[in-house]
């Protein structure tokens, strides 16, 4: 057996898949997910248990991004799973919000990281929310603003 280095301190799941690191396959967690139909879902763990990257993991599966693809997943237990799960991958706007870089001294400046963090989500999915004929006049002029 080849010994990998453990991926300490790295929470970005196409590093580690892709890095050679040592990864413990968790992507039967997208099917539990589904197979859950929640309409919200809140994961609690303490702090290094993985919340991050597990959030990374359903940002690759689930996201529209045509510069991305099914590679990083292949091998992994979810492309076993079967196309009922398959058939979501790639298909949604994922908002993937991370309160861990949000320390701050004040509740202000905390504040503050979490709304350039929305800002930042906002803009990244701006063409794509533009470009599907959904949004009213006001919203395709409000959307920038935020």
């Amino acid at each position: 057996m080849e010994w990998k280095p453990l991926p300490v301190g790295i929470d970005d799941f196409e590093k580690i898949v892709t890095g050679d690191y040592f990864y413990v396959d968790k992507t039967l967690f997208i099917k539990e997910l589904l197979d859950a139909k929640g309409e919200v879902n809140l994961f609690t763990r303490p702090r290094r248990f993985g919340k991050t990257l597990n959030m990374s993991m359903l940002r690759y599966f689930f996201e529209k991004n045509p510069e991305k693809d099914s590679r990083i997943f292949q091998g992994l237990d979810i492309m076993k799973a079967g196309e009922k799960y398959l058939d979501h991958m790639g298909k949604y706007p994922v908002i993937m919000i991370s309160l861990k870089s949000m320390k701050q001294p004040s509740y202000e400046l905390a504040f503050e990281m979490l709304k350039k963090a929305l800002k930042g989500e906002f803009q990244r999915h701006w063409k794509m929310v533009s470009d599907s004929g959904r949004l009213t006049d006001a919203d395709q002029r409000r959307y920038p603003l935020v």
